[in-house]
């Protein structure tokens, strides 16, 4: 019943923002800031403890200030997934501004697949379907099932409404192996915690746990890792630039590559983060283990 109630809010506000269009739909994303930051403070807490441990030396003001505008980008993006079933195809297509766009299909023609790495920043869900639509290939995109299953479906039917396909997480790795041992063009996010078990490098400073599928995926079947990370600008467009992940100098043994090469992610996505800490989602417990 909950999850039915929740799916039916979800689509009410969808067909909202058919009406209202979507500039005045992200209007709207400052009300919802301004509700789940101040008055139903929905993981403010872990936010704030986030930003402590990645900007300490930040003012707390600062620190408040950034909290809050994550808050908005997320609500901004919320606000602009809900909208997506009302976007013709060429809005989607020129959503993101990609710099270096020939580099997947560059690397694509060498025949080892290709594994594209975003994260949760700015909107994550737009640059796949708009790159996708401006090379003319098909994206397979890894996700985790979310815990609502009827939002889970309507989330996977927008992420497939165009050229894509979607892969599940966790029910077969192989799967994923196949899609690049066939030449595919495999898209995922990798910015969250890893399991408590397995590598753990330093993340602004502190070690946390990290996803290595990436890295392992990688070496194992030699496709590229190309970052892509969605940067909202104040006109609400997004740009993005492509950078093909360093593979030169790795050690000889396997793990060491796996861990040398995650170390090189993490790297990269503390740059992105630090340059617009606003637009990446704070409210994930990052450094839980």
């Amino acid at each position: 019943m909950k999850d039915r109630l929740e799916y039916i809010l979800f689509s009410l506000f969808s067909y909202l923002f058919k009406f209202t269009g979507l500039n005045i739909a992200r209007r709207f994303a400052s009300v919802l800031a301004v509700i789940f930051f101040y008055l139903v403070p929905i993981r403010k807490r872990t936010v704030l403890e986030n930003l402590n441990i990645a900007f300490p030396s930040l003012p707390q003001s600062e620190k408040n200030k950034i909290a809050f505008n994550s808050y908005l980008s997320f609500a901004i993006s919320i606000v602009e997934i809900l909208y997506l079933p009302w976007m013709k195809e060429d809005e989607i297509r020129s959503a993101v501004e990609i710099t270096n766009l020939e580099l997947i299909t560059e690397k694509n023609n060498l025949g080892n697949g290709v594994i594209l790495l975003s994260a949760h920043f700015g909107n994550w869900e737009y640059i796949a379907a708009s790159a996708s639509l401006q090379l003319k290939k098909k994206f397979f995109i890894i996700v985790k099932n979310q815990r609502n299953r009827l939002v889970n479906e309507w989330m996977n039917k927008m992420r497939t409404r165009w050229l894509n396909e979607v892969v599940t997480l966790g029910v077969s790795v192989r799967n994923i192996y196949s899609v690049l041992k066939n030449n595919g063009i495999a898209a995922m996010v990798a910015d969250q915690r890893g399991p408590e078990e397995g590598l753990k490098l330093e993340f602004f400073g502190k070690k946390t746990s990290v996803y290595t599928g990436p890295a392992v995926l990688s070496l194992k079947t030699g496709a590229p890792i190309i970052f892509g990370v969605p940067i909202r600008q104040k006109d609400f467009s997004y740009k993005a630039e492509l950078v093909e992940l360093d593979q030169s100098n790795l050690p000889a043994e396997f793990d060491d590559k796996v861990k040398v090469l995650s170390e090189r992610m993490i790297r990269y996505l503390e740059k992105i983060i630090s340059e617009n800490p606003e637009q990446w989602l704070w409210m994930h417990r990052r450094w839980k283990h």
